[in-house]
């Protein structure tokens, strides 16, 4: 399967993960044990790929990263 390109990255969310990830004080590591525990298994240097838009985000990670990061789906895809 081709995972192509939108505006040169590989998600829309990357920059309101990490904004929303910093405002909680969590570190990538952090972030990516919480998001284990929600049953999404990824790696901190998966979370950084993400954060810089190198890496496709499911929508079950997405759901997940919203859940986490208390913020609604709408506000990663910078719909709010």
């Amino acid at each position: 399967m081709k995972i192509y390109d939108f505006n040169g990255s590989k998600n829309i969310c990357g920059g309101r993960v990490k904004e929303a990830r910093k405002k909680l004080k969590l570190s990538q590591d952090n972030l990516a044990a919480k998001l284990q525990i929600e049953g999404v298994i990824i790696e901190r240097d998966s979370v950084s790929r993400i954060e810089i838009g190198t890496r496709f985000v499911a929508d079950y990670e997405l759901l997940a990263l919203s859940k986490v990061l208390n913020v609604s789906p709408e506000y990663l895809l910078g719909m709010e």
